[in-house]
C-alpha cells in the first residue's frame, strides 16, 4: 500500500506546533529526522531534544491531497511554510528488508553472530543464532560489538554473568557459549525476555543455565 509523505525542514522551536497541525490535519504518523547528522548526547531527564536542523516526515493515506495538505497546514500555524516537498512512497515488507541486511558478523577470533536464517560461515567457530525479533540486540550497535570482542577475549570458564537489560539475549548467550558457567538476565521488557528465552533454545541453552526474570 502506498503512501504520501510530506517533508518539512524545521527548527526545533517549530517542531509541535508542525507535529499538532500534522497530527490535526489526518497525519497517520510523524516522525523527525536529524537533516545533518548531528549527535545528541545525555539528553536531561523528561525531555525530547530535537536537533538544530531537522527534518519532520508525515505519512498519510496515499489518496490524500497534498496541496490541501500543505495549504491547512499553513492556515492551521498562520506562517509561510518552511521549506518542504511531498511524494508518494511504496510501502515495503519492512521485516523483510531488515533480514536482509541482517549478515553474520565475527566479533574477536572465536565468536560469529549468525541470523538464524543464515548458514554459519565458519562451521567450527562458536556460532551464536540469533533472531532478536522485536529486543535490541543485534551486534551491530557499537556498544554490543565492543562487548562480545571483550568477552570473545576471555577466559569464562565456570563465571557467573549477570545481563541487566538482556534484550535479545545475545551478550549473556555469548558467554554461555564462549565457557560460563550460567547466566541470569533480566528485562522490564516482556518481549525481550521471550527473544532470550527463543534465542537460548535455538543456541541449545539449557533454562537452568540462562534464568530470566523481569526486575
Amino acid at each position: 500500500m502506498p503512501w504520501l509523505q510530506v517533508r518539512l525542514a524545521i527548527s526545533p522551536e517549530q517542531a509541535e506546533t508542525y507535529e499538532d497541525a500534522l497530527l490535526e490535519v489526518g497525519a497517520v504518523s510523524v516522525t523527525f529526522m536529524d537533516a545533518e547528522d548531528q549527535p545528541i548526547f545525555e539528553p536531561e531527564l523528561n525531555t525530547t531534544p530535537l536537533w538544530t536542523h531537522t527534518h519532520l516526515l508525515a505519512l498519510f493515506e496515499a489518496d490524500t491531497d497534498a496541496e490541501m495538505v500543505l495549504a491547512h497546514l499553513s492556515l492551521l500555524t498562520g506562517a509561510e511554510l518552511p521549506e518542504h516537498s511531498a511524494e508518494v512512497i511504496e510501502d515495503q515488507d519492512w521485516e523483510r528488508s531488515w533480514m536482509d541486511n541482517f549478515q553474520p558478523m565475527r566479533f574477536g577470533q572465536r565468536l560469529w553472530i549468525v541470523p538464524s536464517w543464515h548458514v554459519a560461515p565458519e562451521p567450527d567457530a562458536v556460532n551464536l543464532l540469533l533472531d532478536p525479533g522485536l529486543a535490541f540486540g543485534t551486534g551491530t550497535h557499537p556498544t554490543t560489538a565492543l562487548c562480545l570482542e571483550w568477552l570473545d577475549g576471555q577466559d569464562l570458564k565456570g563465571c557467573n554473568v549477570l545481563d541487566f537489560g538482556c534484550g535479545s539475549g545475545i551478550l549473556a548467550i555469548a558467554a554461555l557459549l564462549l565457557g560460563a558457567e550460567q547466566a541470569v538476565g533480566t528485562d522490564i521488557d516482556v518481549q525481550a525476555l521471550e527473544a532470550s528465552r527463543d534465542n537460548a533454545g535455538r543456541n541449545h541453552i539449557a533454562t537452568e543455565r540462562f534464568p530470566l526474570y523481569l526486575p
